[in-house]
């Protein structure tokens, strides 16, 4: 098993900053796709970001440019900087590992306990 210990959520004002951080359990935190969801009252959970194995990035339209995440593999902890925040950011960020099926024994999807960002405008 994996286990997701996200902080660094709370409430800022718009055109604030805020850094998410996800600290994970495991050996082989090397090898898995970490990514970062959210999501706001009455609506599905979305892809916000993702970074890869080999740290190729992907990113929402509606954050690009504003948001930037970046993994620190030696301390198993992903990361998002979230730069010029807009009260559509409200929601609650959840982290997510994918590990690969070639560690057959916890091969599959992970997610952590969620962290509340609120912008107020």
């Amino acid at each position: 098993q994996v286990q997701l210990v996200e902080s660094g959520g709370g409430l800022v004002q718009s055109g604030g900053s805020l850094r998410l951080s996800c600290a994970a359990s495991g050996s082989f935190f090397r090898i898995y796709d970490m990514a970062w969801y959210r999501q706001a009252p009455g609506k599905q959970r979305e892809l916000v970001a993702g970074i890869a194995r080999d740290s190729t990035t992907n990113y929402a339209d509606s954050v690009k440019g504003r948001f930037t995440i970046s993994r620190d593999n030696d301390k198993k902890t992903v990361y998002l900087q979230m730069n010029s925040l807009k009260s559509e950011d409200t929601a609650v960020y959840y982290c997510n590992a994918h590990v690969p099926r070639t560690i057959v024994a916890i091969a599959g999807d992970y997610w952590g306990q969620g962290t509340q960002v609120t912008v107020s405008s």
